[in-house]
């Protein structure tokens, strides 16, 4: 993982409630640092951390255990504040509201967020469950992906090179929670995809057989492929199993996070 920027590390290492820090300057290198990563989608990169906005990803990334590195709170916000938000950050910085709303990417700013580590794991598991997105571009698609795949039991998610960033301000919002509960890799290449030993199910809009009549396997991996050219004639090849979706309404295709959402539920239920 890349180094954390030198003005994010934390001004002590107490296990208590961290005393606030009040930041009135724009021009503040922790601020400037915090604005990259809250509204640049992929300066989590470089930085090794990420930003989180709300009481419910917040809630979410405590409840999972991931302690923060940077609590942030608007000064409306502070006097409100769970207090075991300030308990668990290792630092904890109040600003003012029009400072909060230079970070947030919300029509109305929530007042809290937090900064938070990368996870250090990112070694594919070979035998996981696990849905591959296949240069899915949409952020509120990718978002949706993962709380299906959360819900339904599939702990491992592999993006593939040209697929939104997961870790993005938006591809969190839309996420609401389930990037906690996963075990994510992306940039991803098609190569490293060799290692999995589960058979890989793929989906097509004309081909394969009704999903409603296949018998799944278990475990498996899902492939879901870009919203207009769909899974790569790649994956297609090595796919044990191709999946279509019955649509006697008439449209041409669903959404690939509709499709994702019912594909994994009919493998939730399938006999293990």
């Amino acid at each position: 993982m890349p180094a954390a920027p030198q003005n994010f590390q934390p001004g002590g290492q107490g296990t208590g409630v961290s005393e606030p820090v009040f930041i009135a300057s724009r021009d503040n290198p922790l601020l400037k640092e915090l604005r990259k990563i809250s509204r640049d989608n992929t300066a989590y990169r470089k930085a090794g951390r990420f930003w989180v906005e709300g009481d419910h990803l917040c809630s979410a990334a405590l409840h999972r255990g991931h302690k923060p590195v940077v609590a942030v709170f608007s000064e409306r916000y502070w006097p409100l504040a769970p207090v075991q938000y300030a308990q668990t950050a290792i630092k904890s910085i109040v600003i003012s509201e029009k400072l909060f709303a230079e970070l947030s990417a919300l029509e109305s700013p929530a007042g809290v967020g937090f900064v938070l580590d990368l996870p250090g794991d990112t070694a594919l598991q070979t035998h996981a469950a696990t849905v591959i997105l296949d240069r899915v571009q949409d952020a509120g698609n990718v978002g949706s992906i993962l709380r299906s795949a959360g819900a339904f039991g599939f702990r491992q998610v592999v993006a593939l090179n040209g697929t939104a960033a997961l870790w993005s301000p938006k591809v969190l919002r839309a996420g609401m929670g389930a990037h906690f509960g996963l075990h994510l890799l992306e940039g991803v290449d098609l190569g490293d995809l060799q290692a999995l030993q589960v058979p890989l199910v793929v989906t097509s809009s004309h081909h394969g057989e009704l999903l409603q009549n296949l018998r799944l396997p278990q475990p498996c991996a899902w492939a879901f492929g870009h919203e207009g050219q769909g899974v790569c004639p790649e994956l297609m090849a090595r796919a044990v199993v191709q999946v279509r979706i019955g649509q006697p309404g008439g449209e041409e295709s669903l959404n690939v996070a509709a499709a994702a959402a019912i594909c994994l539920h009919a493998s939730s239920l399938a006999p293990h």
